[in-house]
């Protein structure tokens, strides 16, 4: 192995996470800050949460209500009319037709 060229490996890191919970591991880095752990994971806690780090949802949020505000209603296509030309194909129509409705 290479002299001088790996970093050094601290035993015993302290992990802090922003819930409060803390516990120890291995790593290259003196100290581990985290914004979630499996002590606040939604999968892990059952609980759906947003996790906001630096008011991102809610620059999301004010955004989609501006899209709301600005957008147009969506115009309706005509629909063209089919132009019938055997039995069979309109039998196989108003089949589509019938479960639509349904």
């Amino acid at each position: 192995m290479k002299q001088g060229i790996h970093p050094k490996y601290h035993y015993n890191v302290k992990v802090t996470c922003a819930c409060g919970h803390e516990f120890k591991t291995n790593s290259t880095l003196p100290e581990i800050k985290v914004d979630i752990c499996s002590k606040c994971h939604p999968f892990f806690t059952g609980e759906m949460k947003f996790i906001d780090t630096m008011g991102k949802v809610d620059k999301f949020m004010r955004k989609v209500e501006l899209a709301k505000k600005y957008s147009r209603p969506k115009a309706k296509k005509p629909r063209k009319k089919q132009v019938l030309t055997s039995y069979k194909q309109a039998v196989t129509v108003l089949k589509s037709q019938v479960k639509k409705n349904r």
